[in-house]
Order: C-alpha cells, then sequence, then structure tokens
C-alpha cells in the first residue's frame, strides 16, 4: 500500500500492485487494472519511489523470515 494526494489534496491509501500505467496529462494519472484511473498531485517519480519502497519492506520481510 502506497499513500497519494489526491487533486482536492485528500491523502488516500491504494495498493500499489493495481497500478497498470502512470501518465502525465498535466496531472498524473494513474491507470489501475481493473480499469478505473485516479488522479493525483504525486509526480511519476515520487509514485515510483513509493512503490519501490513498498516492495522492499515486503522482500525485506520475506527474506527475514524462519521457515
Amino acid at each position: 500500500m502506497i499513500e497519494l494526494t489526491a487533486t482536492n489534496g485528500q491523502m488516500f491509501v491504494m495498493n500499489a500492485d493495481l497500478i497498470e500505467r502512470i501518465e502525465l496529462i498535466p496531472e498524473t494519472k494513474i491507470t489501475l487494472t481493473t480499469g478505473t484511473y485516479l488522479l493525483v498531485n504525486d509526480t511519476k517519480e515520487e509514485i515510483i519511489e513509493k512503490v519501490i519502497g513498498y516492495k522492499k519492506k515486503i522482500y525485506t520481510r520475506i527474506q527475514n523470515m524462519d521457515y
């Protein structure tokens, strides 16, 4: 899950695994695998960094698990 800011200034959390595409129109448009889209104030670069950070947390926890 990553935290983003909608164009109205409201913060929300979304499932990063649902991102299919990110476009600049000039707002940042995130198209989801479901076909819906979101307009956010976050830049493409910020979103990518948030997704990378989220994935790193997941993979680090998996690597540290005892089986």
